[in-house]
């Protein structure tokens, strides 16, 4: 029996230039964890997004918690955050003994819904209980409408950090994804669009503020000849080895972005004529990397469902997946606050019953991506002759 070869989600990329920086790291013997490649990796992102700085952390997810702690987000505040989203966005608000609070999607974009967000920050003024932050989340790749959102926020001067882990390389009005807000997160985890294996950046233009990130991400060890510690820190800093793969990653950024926007033309060019599928829009005004081809399936009497979908791709060998559970339906925060899109509607909930993430990798071939449009067809065709 013929294995087809396995067709993965999201693969790291490599370029091929990455052996150099690693060597060179050998070479001068920085292997310690900070080192040249860490500062040209953090001038590097800076200048591609358009900030003053960064600060190469280990994870995401470390940059969100850094980013919360600059903020002074501690226990009794609240942070509001995109309910449709991985649970690494809102587990820093935990870190921090802070109370999480969850805000639904919108259709055009499905991430935070400003509808949503006026509505809880109207309900917050009145009982004085404002956000110390709002952690607005830029899903598979598609930027919130952060005109609108930004815009609410500064009405009741509550900092805005982008969770931009999906969205390295994506744009809105001509702006890069991340540094439109007080402070912005990137991820370089294995499946993201570039990778150092792991790792993360805190990118902002207050340039103090990252100053203090990189003293707090180093163990927090004041300017002493002896070790002295006058606050809590973290070892969150970045490897000089991981940042030299960062260096020859980002060097191929514009490329990956061109990749996986041909996969999601492809897919949309032969799948977008089912009427059943509904791929994920691309707001005016911005561009997405399109990070991962996303696509939502109607159900119908004696057809496809989306399960049904999932379990044909894995009987092939092709890992797809449903989009993110919505946080507020997590058993982790089941006591906490939502606010849906409106009262007749919860947006994430929709896009969780029916959304789908295809393989999106930018080395995967043309061939590979037939064989997931043919699985997709005949699994719609088999169920139901009438879908197309």
């Amino acid at each position: 029996m013929t294995i087809n070869k396995r067709i993965y989600l999201s693969p790291p990329h490599m370029s091929g230039r990455e052996q150099y920086y690693i060597n060179e790291a050998f070479e001068t013997n920085w292997i310690a964890p900070l080192g040249p490649h860490v500062d040209a990796f953090e001038q590097e992102i800076a200048d591609y997004s358009g900030v003053k700085g960064a600060a190469a952390l280990s994870s995401g997810t470390a940059a969100l918690h850094i980013a919360l702690q600059l903020l002074e987000v501690g226990k009794g505040d609240r942070v509001f955050c995109s309910t449709l989203t991985f649970v690494a966005s809102a587990n820093p608000i935990c870190y921090v003994n802070a109370e999480p609070v969850f805000i639904d999607s919108e259709p055009e974009t499905w991430n935070m819904s400003p509808t949503a967000l006026q509505r809880a920050l109207e309900e917050a003024d009145r009982n004085g209980k404002l956000p110390k932050a709002v952690i607005v989340v830029h899903l598979y790749g598609q930027s919130a409408k952060m005109n609108e959102i930004l815009s609410l926020c500064n009405q009741y001067e509550v900092p805005v950090i982008e969770d931009a882990a999906e969205s390295l390389g994506s744009t809105y009005n001509g702006q890069p994804s991340g540094s439109l807000g007080q402070f912005g997160i990137y991820s370089f985890n294995g499946n993201k669009i570039i990778t150092t294996s792991g790792g993360g950046m805190l990118i902002s233009n207050d340039e103090e503020a990252l100053r203090k990130a990189r003293f707090l991400a180093t163990q927090a060890r004041d300017p002493a000849p002896h070790y002295q510690h006058s606050v809590m820190g973290y070892n969150y800093r970045l490897s000089n080895l991981l940042a030299g793969v960062g260096r020859a990653q980002l060097e191929v950024l514009n490329e990956r972005v061109e990749s996986r926007r041909a996969i999601f033309d492809r897919y949309q060019a032969s799948l977008g004529g089912i009427e059943r599928l509904h791929f994920m829009p691309e707001l005016e005004g911005t561009r997405s990397n399109r990070w991962l081809t996303t696509l939502t399936v109607d159900e119908v009497e004696n057809g496809a469902k989306l399960s049904d979908l999932l379990e044909a791709l894995a009987n092939q060998n092709i890992e797809a997946r449903p989009v993110w559970k919505p946080l507020h339906m997590q058993p982790l925060f089941a006591d906490s606050l939502f606010y849906p899109h409106n009262e007749e509607v919860c947006i994430s909930e929709q896009l969780f019953q029916t959304g789908l993430c295809l393989p999106s990798g930018s080395s995967m071939s043309v061939s590979e991506q037939q064989r997931v449009i043919m699985c997709i067809e005949e699994a719609l065709m088999t169920t139901s002759p009438s879908a197309r």
